[in-house]
């Protein structure tokens, strides 16, 4: 049951309110059924579709006052601060930063700072992996000279230059000495989505990744991280709240949205193959090949895969591809799956297929969920909606105590007796902000734009914890002995 966004005009939406048969004129859905009786969740495909339209409105004026924010933002901290931009604008010398240019930095990057890997953790130690996949994650919001500059002067990593293909943009770095990463190999590697053509289901890029290789003396791990929703890009919002289902017999019904941002194509699915079209590169694809040939450069590469909130549930469900496509070799070389804020991505059926194939293959997938974050706990798990969570979830609270949980505490979010305790554990972490890096040192300061977050969380507690800063903290800081989180040694045992 795959809703169709674009061509629903007001009356359309308004019909299905009042019919089960939501199959009609348009295709208001396209289903493989044509009845849906139940009227909550024709609501919820009324409040879908609505939304998108709106979205697809809005898109325009999002991306502009996202820019002006943006560069807003740059502004102020390329001056310093708010007095000297005004001294400067006085003077006469505002320093205006290039858009687009290594030191440009996304709204994500002005509310979490930090770039630079955590020296003290070094590869063997039980964080490793979550701490540079929460990293990668970050990053992932960022254009392509601000990546490229974190990973040739933060991260140590020499660029070879650049190529481009289509819509995509890949560069190559060479080896070079790296604290705390050892000895690197990296690979930066993002495109945007273009479709149309009746191939797949949208029509605007919204899809990014990049891909780095984290090689030492005694590891070479490939790092496949996918790009969460930007605040102002209304396609990647809208891939959001797609509330459909696309159903693989055995696998089970993954959320629609989801799957069409990865690549899915009408009539097709997701064929193991798929023939190459100009300008119509499909992420799923591009990514599992490119993949292919850097493990193929060394049989002891490893594979992780990870992102944060929608960059989690592209991860998760760019997994669960491989194991429909059965991708035995591909999954053997996937060492670890690292999601950050990540929503519900399937049904029942969908999670045992995961669990199942999680211990065929021996992987390890971890779904760090920190305090009352909002993006966790949604899409409802109820009769309506039966979205439901795999794979461990490793749950921080407020002070970054870790330990593995079935399930996150309120799961759902919206409860009236947790709205009091909520809004007290906003306060405590709006008090942290100020404390924490008395006694954890400046890498743990926050800066003004996400303690105006922070006091937003004292209305709306669990939009704050959404933001990478308290993920990066919590892979960083956790004080129970995290022996879960250390991978197999040699998956062949």
């Amino acid at each position: 049951m795959l809703l169709n966004s674009k061509e629903v005009g007001l009356f359309d939406l308004i019909y299905i309110i009042y019919s089960s048969k939501v199959v009609k004129k348009k295709l208001l859905v396209d289903s493989s059924y044509k009845d849906e009786e139940n009227l909550c969740r024709r609501w919820i495909i009324f409040v879908s579709i609505g939304a998108q339209k709106v979205l697809h409105a809005l898109s325009v004026p999002m991306a502009m006052f996202g820019s002006a924010i943006e560069m807003g933002l740059n502004i102020l901290s390329t001056n310093g601060n708010f007095f000297n931009l005004v001294l400067n604008f006085i003077r006469g010398k505002v320093v205006i930063p290039e858009r687009g240019s290594a030191s440009f930095k996304s709204v994500i990057a002005n509310l979490e700072w930090r770039v630079r890997l955590d020296p003290s953790i070094k590869h063997g130690d039980p964080r490793y992996n979550a701490a540079l996949s929460i990293m990668a994650s970050k990053i992932s919001y960022e254009n392509q000279p601000f990546i490229q500059n974190v990973l040739t002067h933060n991260w140590k990593v020499r660029s070879l230059g650049f190529g481009s293909r289509s819509r995509s943009w890949l560069w190559r770095s060479g080896l070079s000495s790296s604290p705390g990463l050892g000895p690197c190999l990296g690979v930066d590697w993002g495109w945007g989505l273009n479709s149309g053509s009746g191939l797949d289901y949208q029509n605007k890029a919204t899809t990014q990744a990049f891909i780095m290789r984290d090689k030492g003396e005694d590891h070479d791990t490939i790092v496949v991280a996918f790009r969460g929703t930007k605040p102002f890009d209304a396609d990647a919002w809208s891939s959001d709240i797609d509330i459909s289902w696309y159903e693989i017999k055995g696998v089970g019904k993954i959320h629609g949205g989801f799957m069409k941002a990865l690549g899915l194509q009408k009539s097709k699915g997701f064929p193991k193959e798929v023939g190459f079209e100009k300008n119509k590169p499909f992420a799923y694809y591009e990514i599992r090949n490119k993949v292919k040939k850097l493990l193929e450069e060394n049989d002891k590469a490893k594979l992780i895969v990870t992102g944060h909130s929608l960059g989690g549930a592209l991860a998760a469900v760019f997994t669960a591809i491989l194991s429909y496509h059965d991708e035995k070799w591909l999954l053997q070389r996937l060492e670890g799956v690292y999601t950050f804020g990540q929503p519900r991505v399937g049904d029942q059926t969908f999670c045992q297929f995961m669990e199942d194939k999680l211990v065929e293959h021996d992987i390890h997938y971890f779904r760090f969920v920190y305090g009352y974050d909002l993006v966790p706990r949604l899409p409802y798990d109820d009769d309506s909606l039966m979205f439901k969570h795999f794979g461990t979830c490793v749950y921080s609270n407020m002070h970054y105590l870790a330990k593995v949980v079935d399930e996150e505490p309120n799961k759902n979010y919206f409860s009236p007796v947790k709205v009091i305790p909520m809004m007290v554990n906003a306060l405590g972490e709006l008090v942290r902000s100020f404390t924490l890096p008395l006694w954890k040192g400046n890498e743990y300061k926050e800066g003004s734009l996400m303690r105006f977050m922070r006091i937003v969380g004292l209305l709306i507690p669990g939009i704050p914890a959404h933001c990478p800063q308290d993920y990066v903290n919590a892979t960083r800081l956790i004080t129970s002995p995290p022996h879960f989180l250390l991978p197999p040694k040699d998956k062949s045992q």
